[in-house]
């Protein structure tokens, strides 16, 4: 057995990611995504702020939302996607969004207590709702084709849950109060079985019919006493479902719980759990120490994603927290379960308990929301056995899969895709189809200048120890200041830690050629300098000396020196390491500044 995957549990083991190749379902059916599908977007399309949903329609419909109301409808075409239509939603950020089962309608609500709903086929904006309360979330609960299309809004305040008709005056059909107990704030339905789960801030989870008397389905093979479920495991584990998808043929649904983290898997009829993920960030720290994740980061990568991972934390309580907008998405053949991570997005086969693929896993971004395409879409009409038999291109064409991820990412206004390794992108990866605003082009302006006129000649580094100065070298070392200038302005230093103290040598900080200069030479302490791991390796990683090493002399680029904080510098010496030469306490460096 290889090694396991990150940290990630099942039932109380590790899916493997032994045979990670083999990842057919045990049932013939093929994966998603493909053996070849690419690990890196292939491109991206703008929104004017942070996207927080993206969603896939049956009628080959991606659909954008972003933190300031606008709405994006976005065509799926042979290959990659089309822009259709663009709508301002509301003044305030979208909090909540549905799809109807069969593609047709789709819903948005807003913080300014309105909703939006839409015909997708005809990307028209079809009604507005008002409501008296605050939303929370919605869901269409209505079966393919019916004649009266029902959105279920629940209350941010309360545990109501209101029944609209989509295409109604706006006026609430039906009010549910008695389900919950607590303020609703997430809800499914599945049209096989005509049923409604949802759930509440407390944890509970409850099932129920869209219809009088909105209870429990009489179902054969369903749960009567739910103290015969694991629809308790939520309030047993403090902690609640932020996201719940049904599998293609409802037989299971997923969740994501925070603040656990976890990755559930349930059986809908039994009501018990068949699988448990464990993504917390102490299981991902541990395997990460023990070498044994599915990828293995550098300590510098690792601490940066690790304090972005805090950040999300943070974040996730309030209304718009982004944590909260992260899902679990099925692929069509219902055996493998896509997610996203802290290392990227796992793709995990259930069926034979794997890791299939980490998809992303080399992006700096924090993917949050997901949605999944595996159509053909210009595959219309009946294919006769003559077509079928046919070597005809145009017709083979035709009938490719195009199969696509679609991703949002935390704090970024932009959705990204991801396609198999034989798609060629045509033009830049990321594509700017957005003007910048009036502030952007001034910024922009200010900006352009400085960085012609001069670059930063100082530095500081506030650590948990006290400040270190620092004076920069850019007329000796100019490409390796303006690497080491735009880390500290984009906080790329920021709380991540000396990983490496070396007593009488060096404090370790974490690729482009050497900048080499016999002007500058090891000579004294106190040199600021690049890590490599060889010529030409220069990245992100710096150090400190604290004596004179002259065996490094025409080995590293050296781009500054200390002037200031010197005991600083020996007191970081001094403290405690192990064997590897790692801080016990590990000395953080809280911010850099430059001027």
């Amino acid at each position: 057995m290889s090694e396991a995957d990150s940290a990630a549990t099942a039932l109380g083991k590790r899916p493997r990611e032994d045979e990670a190749g083999d990842t057919d379902g045990g049932d013939g059916v093929p994966e998603m995504p493909p053996p070849d599908m690419e690990d890196s977007y292939y491109k991206s399309f703008m929104h004017r702020d942070t996207i927080n949903f993206v969603t896939m329609t049956k009628t080959d419909f991606v659909l954008t939302t972003s933190v300031d109301g606008h709405l994006k409808f976005w065509k799926k075409q042979e290959q990659g996607i089309e822009f259709v239509k663009h709508y301002r939603t509301s003044l305030k950020a979208v909090v909540g969004v549905s799809a109807s089962e069969d593609g047709v309608m789709y819903a948005t609500i807003s913080e300014d207590g309105q909703g939006r709903v839409f015909d997708v086929v005809n990307f028209d904006m079809i009604n507005i709702l008002k409501f008296s309360f605050r939303p929370k979330t919605c869901c269409w609960i209505h079966e393919p084709g019916a004649g009266q299309t029902l959105l279920a809004v629940t209350d941010m305040d309360t545990p109501t849950i209101r029944i609209y008709d989509g295409r109604g005056d706006g006026k609430p059909l039906y009010e549910l109060d008695k389900l919950h107990r607590a303020p609703v704030h997430l809800m499914a339905y599945t049209s096989k079985y005509d049923c409604v789960i949802s759930a509440d801030e407390q944890g509970f989870v409850e099932y129920w019919q869209p219809s009088e008397p909105w209870t429990l389905p009489s179902l054969p093979g369903l749960w009567q006493f739910k103290s015969s479920t694991d629809l308790f495991h939520f309030k047993k584990t403090k902690s609640i479902p932020t996201s719940l998808t049904f599998s293609p043929n409802s037989s299971q649904f997923v969740t994501l719980a925070l603040p656990s983290r976890a990755v559930h898997v349930f059986n809908f009829l039994t009501g018990k759990l068949t699988r448990t993920y464990d993504e917390s960030l102490q299981a991902t720290s541990e395997m990460q120490q023990a070498g044994t994740a599915v990828h293995k980061l550098d300590d510098m990568d690792f601490g940066r994603r690790l304090a972005q991972e805090r950040e999300l934390d943070a974040s996730q309580s309030g209304p718009g927290g982004l944590l909260r907008t992260a899902n679990a998405v099925w692929d069509e053949s219902g055996n493998f379960v896509l997610y996203p991570t802290m290392l990227g997005i796992k793709v995990v086969n259930t069926v034979t308990n794997k890791v299939a693929r980490l998809i992303g896993k080399d992006e700096s971004l924090r993917f949050l929301n997901l949605a999944v395409y595996q159509g053909a879409p210009a595959k219309k009409g009946v294919t006769t056995l003559a077509m079928a038999a046919s070597a005809n291109p145009l017709l083979q064409e035709k009938a490719n899969r195009d199969p696509h991820l679609f991703a949002t990412a935390y704090n970024k206004s932009r959705f990204y895709l991801f396609a198999r390794a034989d798609v060629e992108a045509k033009g830049e990866r990321d594509v700017f189809n957005e003007r910048p605003t009036r502030e952007e082009q001034t910024v922009a302006l200010a900006q352009q200048p400085e960085k012609v006129r001069a670059q930063a000649t100082m530095a500081t580094i506030h650590t948990s120890k006290g400040d270190i100065h620092l004076k920069l070298f850019p007329d000796i070392a100019p490409k390796t200041v303006e690497n080491f200038v735009t880390h500290i302005k984009n906080g790329y230093y920021n709380n991540l830690i000396f990983h490496r103290v070396i007593r009488k040598f060096s404090c370790w900080g974490g690729e482009f050629e050497d900048e080499i200069s016999p002007k500058q030479r090891f000579s004294q302490p106190y040199i600021l300098a690049m890590a490599n791991a060889g010529p030409g390796t220069n990245g992100s990683q710096f150090f400190i000396t604290t004596v004179p090493t002259p065996h490094l002399n025409d080995k590293h680029t050296i781009f500054g020196k200390a002037v200031g904080g010197l005991e600083v510098i020996h007191s970081i010496e001094q403290v405690p390491v192990d064997k590897n030469d790692k801080p016990w306490d590990p000395v953080i460096m809280h911010s850099l500044e430059c001027s």
